[in-house]
């Protein structure tokens, strides 16, 4: 039990309570100036260890900047090397400036929330300096995916403070004032549209149908080796994918992890038969004109690749590489392919995920179950007046 002693200040009299963390260390907090403070802040440590909620005031000393560093370790061994890079900018540009030097326990919720609304709004100080305003280019409003990413970046690191019990609650969450993201309109290419752009594309006509045909990732289409074909089948094993991370390729698994096969359209069979003819099974199926594999081509203004070169001679709008994606699952379902099988061939950790994403493609199902019951019910009824009638010339005769 805690115990409450009186001392002398040049204040005048003041009160010390004394008292066991739950791991049996003795400590202390003094500055109470009445008896009847120090006996409720007792009797609130007592009742936070009984129902293991007690926060040692030392341990919530501790900074936001040194929590993220194990933090940041276990992230760059769980995630992807490319999704990790986005996480570590979030950290360093957004977070670190602003929360780095803060000690844990002294976040508060309304402080999130007005560093969420800096951020969306572009208003921002340097937390270094808060008398000087950071640059104009640091200071301009920030896209929802950036805020949201930069908020999750803390939040998550507040949620091990809160699970290691330096702090009591996580102060991010419940913040109301989170940008909402509108997703992009997808773009969904015809049978005749691909075509068009993958004869645009010259040398890379067999990675353009490869990705419209087969919903592959670009990393994925660019990490395909000789070895990964099946002529017989007509089967993609897609077992790497290759991105590229700020300046550099980096060769991993698959998004989902997993290893999956893939069946290609006979449309691509005589040009993927080519690209076999003598060559080792560890070679590269589509390598960049150079050697090595390809790099993603780059789709942003004021920028100039085979990929947008193409788009504009096929009469195209711009789109992104990923758009080739959406068009194989687009041209799937259009085809009459079900949930589970669009799944294994996107690579969804479920179909669940694959009619989510893809809902917008399944709207036309709605007047197909429609005519369906439609029809079903017409047979029923002309079933039943069949056999009305029948009832009825039985009970004539």
């Amino acid at each position: 039990m805690a115990t409450i002693n009186s001392y002398a200040t040049a204040a005048g009299k003041r009160y010390r309570v004394r008292y066991r963390t739950p791991d049996h260390r003795q400590t202390d907090k003094r500055g109470f100036k009445t008896k009847r403070d120090a006996e409720l802040f007792a009797a609130s440590v007592e009742v936070s260890k009984a129902r293991g909620e007690y926060v040692n005031a030392s341990a919530s000393r501790v900074t936001i900047a040194e929590l993220a560093e194990p933090w940041l370790k276990v992230k760059e061994a769980k995630l992807k090397a490319s999704t990790f890079r986005t996480v570590q900018a979030a950290w360093s540009v957004y977070v670190s400036p602003r929360w780095g030097a803060t000690p844990v326990g002294a976040v508060r919720h309304s402080d999130v929330a007005e560093w969420v609304a800096e951020l969306s709004a572009g208003t921002a100080v340097n937390s270094r300096s808060p008398k000087r305003r950071i640059s104009k280019a640091e200071a301009k409003p920030k896209s929802a995916t950036t805020v949201k990413r930069a908020y999750g970046v803390l939040a998550s690191i507040l949620d091990g403070a809160a699970k290691d019990r330096r702090i009591s609650s996580n102060p991010a969450r419940g913040v109301d004032n989170l940008p909402s993201k509108s997703p992009r309109p997808r773009i969904y290419l015809t049978h005749a549209q691909v075509g068009a752009l993958a004869e645009a594309a010259g040398e890379y006509r067999a990675v353009v149908l490869t990705l419209a045909y087969c919903g592959l990732r670009w990393g994925e289409v660019a990490a395909l080796r000789v070895r990964d074909v099946n002529q017989v089948r007509r089967r993609l094993t897609v077992r790497e994918n290759a991105v590229m991370v700020g300046r550099r390729i980096v060769v991993g698994t698959p998004k989902s992890h997993e290893v999956r096969e893939v069946a290609y359209p006979r449309l691509l069979s005589s040009l993927i038969d080519a690209r076999l003819q003598g060559r080792a099974p560890d070679a590269l199926l589509f390598e960049a004109p150079t050697g090595g594999y390809m790099v993603r081509p780059n789709t942003s203004e004021n920028t100039t690749s085979w990929y947008l070169r193409a788009l504009a001679a096929a009469g195209l709008q711009r789109m992104g590489v990923h758009d080739l994606r959406h068009t194989a699952a687009s041209l799937a379902i259009s085809a009459g392919a079900n949930p589970k099988a669009v799944q294994r061939m996107l690579g969804h950790a479920s179909a669940a995920m694959t009619l989510d994403v893809y809902a917008d493609l399944f709207e036309d199902d709605i007047d197909t179950v429609s005519d369906a019951l439609d029809q079903a019910a017409s047979l029923a009824s002309v079933g039943k007046t069949w056999s009305d009638g029948a009832d009825e010339a039985a009970v004539s005769a």
